[in-house]
């Protein structure tokens, strides 16, 4: 279970209906959209803080502009719910989110109870001092690990690369059905056959698809046919994929996430006990002591960069690394101003490298498996952190 938490009021009047969303088996960009569908109305109207994993049960907020309670009667689909709380004149946004409080189930565990329960334990001291703050494999999809792929063809410029990426690479991960259809239009590039055989459920290869057929060559308008918030997300997966590989390159260096260097930056909590990437500072030899000793209180956290075209990099042994990955991966990063779609453009920005985390849990019998073992996990992220990354600590090998 996800539950989002914000620090949103909701009043009576307001030109925005503020609804709770409960869902599973939905990713939020689609679920959107087929609710746009069903209320016809555009899907700018829908604002959200934040895109929810569609595997699990989540809680969350989203705003609808100019909606009445009486317009979701009509909307009937599986295991999703709107329950109405308030209106607002400001609309949803990322801004509103100020983290998520998680309650998952690991289930099928060999171990016997003392056993697991040792591990958990062991595992959970280690999670003290925050775990990496890795990206999660949801950034760039599960199933068909694509996202970042595109964002890297948005970033060369190659934005007819980056649709037929998207629109039609396949992945074995695919049913045989959706391989098929992606390879035929991969090899053919006939979009009006596409049609005829992708699925309905690709709504957003569809979409771009349509376009294509009424604006030949018109792939940064293809890319429009999608919402504003699924057009940002191929670029920042790419920019997530490189800070991922930064953030390894540091670990594998033997530098500490905990610790501060000579050339790091640094950012340091608001006034609400987060991370706060817009205050940043430089660490030198002058101030060093000062800084890791806020970091071991938990007020400053180091950073690595989310590429754009106006990086501040770090220096010292974090700059060399940055910018020795960026030359790997032959990045100009001119090419994150998109000439071709300026409206996702990305200057970029800084985040924090530790996932500060305090899980609590319980060790139980399996119900659902006899003879086995289960484990329960409680805890609490900041915007931006994955759930995975905490499980993958626990449930690595």
């Amino acid at each position: 279970m996800v539950e989002e938490l914000t620090n949103r009021v909701e009043i009576i009047n307001g030109k925005y209906l503020i609804v709770e969303l409960s869902k599973r088996n939905w990713d939020t960009h689609h679920l959107v959209r087929e609710l746009s569908r069903i209320l016809r109305v555009s899907q700018d109207r829908f604002g959200w803080a934040g895109t929810k994993d569609r595997r699990a049960f989540t809680k969350q907020k989203i705003s609808i502009w100019d909606m009445s309670e009486d317009d979701l009667a009509r909307i009937r689909l599986k295991d999703v719910e709107l329950t109405p709380i308030g209106r607002s004149n400001k609309k949803i946004s990322l801004g509103d989110l100020w983290g998520n409080r998680f309650i998952i189930t690991i289930r099928d565990i060999v171990l016997s109870k003392d056993e697991a329960l040792g591990r958990v334990k062991a595992i959970t001291e280690e999670l003290k001092t925050g775990a990496p703050d890795f990206f999660g494999v949801q950034r760039f999809g599960e199933n068909r690990p694509v996202t970042h792929v595109v964002g890297e063809a948005i970033v060369r410029g190659d934005l007819k690369d980056a649709a037929l990426t998207y629109i039609a690479r396949p992945f074995p991960d695919e049913t045989e059905v959706i391989q098929k259809a992606r390879k035929y239009v991969q090899d053919t590039g006939d979009f009006k056959a596409g049609l005829k055989i992708y699925p309905l459920r690709l709504q957003f290869e569809r979409a771009m698809m349509n376009h294509l057929i009424a604006h030949p060559d018109d792939y940064a308008g293809s890319f429009r046919a999608l919402s504003p918030n699924l057009q940002k997300m191929f670029l920042h997966a790419y920019q997530s994929y490189i800070f991922n590989i930064i953030l390894s390159r540091r670990i594998a260096a033997g530098m500490s996430i905990n610790e501060a260097y000579v050339g790091d930056v640094v950012c340091f909590k608001n006034e609400v006990g987060m991370p706060d990437t817009s205050r940043l500072q430089k660490v030198t030899e002058d101030n060093i002591d000062g800084i890791n000793n806020l970091i071991k209180r938990e007020r400053a956290f180091v950073t690595a960069p989310l590429i754009g075209y106006d990086t501040q990099f770090s220096e010292g042994s974090m700059g060399e690394i940055e910018k020795d990955v960026i030359k790997e991966l032959n990045i100009d990063t001119e090419g994150f101003k998109v000439p071709g779609m300026p409206e996702i453009a990305s200057k970029g920005l800084r985040r924090e490298i530790v996932l500060p985390v305090k899980p609590e849990f319980s060790v139980m019998e399996d119900e659902v498996n006899i003879g086995k073992t289960k484990v329960v996990l409680e805890f609490t992220l900041p915007k931006g952190g994955y759930a995975t990354v905490v499980l993958r600590e626990y449930m690595k090998g």
